[in-house]
C-alpha cells in the first residue's frame, strides 16, 4: 500500500488492494470472494453493456471514536439493490450475502480505512450486473456482484458549508413511471447533459417531475431537504430514490419533536423556506445557499451559510455514524476484524 495523506483524500476513486466477488448461475450464488484484479472479464455482447441491466449502491465504513469500525444502515442498502434488482429483472442479492460481501471488503482493505481524526471514511460501492451475452432484448440469467472499496475524503475540505443550485427544465432525470425511485446507473448517466455544465460551475442542479416540470424532485444525485417554520419538508415522488439518509434524518427529526412533512412541493413555495440541503451518502447533508431559476429569473436565498436546523442534524447524523453518541436505533453495524 502506498502512503496515503489522508487530510487531503478527495471525493473520488482511490484504488484499494481488494474487490469481492460473487456470480449467480443455475439459480444460486457462489460463496464472496476476495481478489486483487479489479477488472472484471464480461462478453462484450453483455447485457449490463448491451441493455444497462445493472443496479449499484454506495454506503460508508467509519472508524469510531472508540476505534472500532462500523458500516451505517448496511441492511437498508440491501434492501433497496433487492428492490433495484426485482425492477431491473435481476437475480436478488440476499441480505447476508450483501453485507457480508460488504463487511469483507472493509477486512480486506483494512489498511485503507482512513483514521478517525481525519473526518475520510472508506466508500463501498455494491454493484449488480447482467452478464449473460443477450442480442435479443431479455434479461440476463446469470449476474455478478462485486463490492469495490475506496478511502474518500471529508465531503467538505475547508469546513461545513454551502453551494448554490439551478433549477433546470430542459433535461429530466427519470420520467414518472419510470427508474428514478431505484438506484440504476442509467438514471445517473440520463442527468450527466445537466449536471456537468452546472458543475464546472460549482453549482448543483434540482431537477423537476418530468410531467408538468412543476413539482421538485431530486437535485443532482441526492434528495432534498426544506426548512419552514421549523419544519422538516421533504419531497414526494415516485421518480424520487428512496434516499437512506433522509430516512435516518427523518427518524432523528421525530425523536427531536421536529415536525416531518413529505409531500408533493412546487417551485413556487421555494420563496416560503428558510433553508434547503442536499441530503445523501457523500456529505449527509450539504447545505444550499441559493436556488436559481434561469427560466422564470427568480433566484430563492438560503444564506451563504448552513441553517439552524441543517446544522444540527448534520451534527446528529455524524456523531452516531462516528460512534460519539448512543445508537439507539441500531444503524451502527460493526464489522469484527
Amino acid at each position: 500500500m502506498k502512503d496515503i495523506d489522508w487530510e487531503h483524500l478527495t471525493f473520488s476513486y482511490t484504488p484499494t488492494a481488494y474487490i469481492i466477488r460473487s456470480h449467480y448461475a443455475n439459480g444460486a450464488w457462489s460463496k464472496p470472494y476476495a481478489t486483487t484484479d479489479p477488472y472484471i472479464p464480461i462478453h462484450a455482447a453483455a447485457a449490463a453493456l448491451q441493455y444497462a441491466q445493472q443496479a449499484f449502491e454506495g454506503l460508508k465504513a467509519y472508524r469510531t471514536v472508540d476505534n472500532r469500525v462500523s458500516i451505517f444502515r448496511p441492511e437498508m442498502n440491501a434492501k433497496r439493490m433487492q428492490q433495484s434488482a426485482e425492477a431491473m429483472y435481476m437475480a436478488s442479492v440476499p441480505t447476508d450475502l450483501f453485507i457480508e460481501a460488504c463487511e469483507m471488503a472493509v477486512r480486506y482493505n483494512i489498511d485503507y480505512l482512513p483514521p478517525f481524526e481525519t473526518g475520510a471514511t472508506l466508500y463501498l460501492r455494491p454493484i449488480l450486473f447482467g452478464t449473460d451475452p443477450k442480442i435479443e432484448v431479455r434479461p440476463s440469467g446469470e449476474c455478478e456482484f462485486c463490492v469495490v472499496a475506496s478511502p474518500i475524503g471529508a465531503y467538505f475540505p475547508a469546513g461545513f458549508g454551502t453551494t448554490p443550485c439551478i433549477i433546470n427544465r430542459h433535461v429530466d432525470r427519470a420520467s414518472r413511471l419510470g427508474t428514478g425511485q431505484w438506484k440504476v446507473g442509467g438514471n445517473y448517466a440520463s442527468s450527466f447533459r445537466a449536471t456537468e455544465p452546472a458543475n464546472e460551475q460549482g453549482i448543483g442542479v434540482l431537477f423537476l417531475d418530468s410531467e408538468e416540470h412543476k413539482y421538485l424532485d431530486e437535485c443532482g444525485a441526492a434528495n432534498i431537504l426544506l426548512v419552514k417554520d421549523g419544519k422538516y419538508v421533504t419531497p414526494l415522488s415516485h421518480s424520487i430514490l428512496p434516499s437512506i439518509i433522509n430516512d435516518s434524518l427523518m427518524t432523528l427529526c421525530r425523536d427531536l419533536g421536529i415536525e416531518v412533512e413529505q409531500r408533493r412541493i412546487t417551485v413556487e413555495e421555494l420563496g416560503s423556506f428558510s433553508e434547503a440541503a442536499e441530503i445523501g451518502t457523500g456529505a449527509a447533508i450539504s447545505p444550499i445557499s441559493r436556488i436559481i431559476d434561469p427560466d422564470k429569473g427568480v433566484t430563492y436565498e438560503y444564506g451563504e451559510r448552513p441553517g439552524k436546523l441543517c446544522t444540527r442534524l448534520y451534527h446528529a447524523i455524524r456523531d452516531i455514524q462516528y460512534g460519539r453518541v448512543p445508537d439507539t436505533h441500531g444503524w451502527r453495524h460493526y464489522v469484527d476484524l
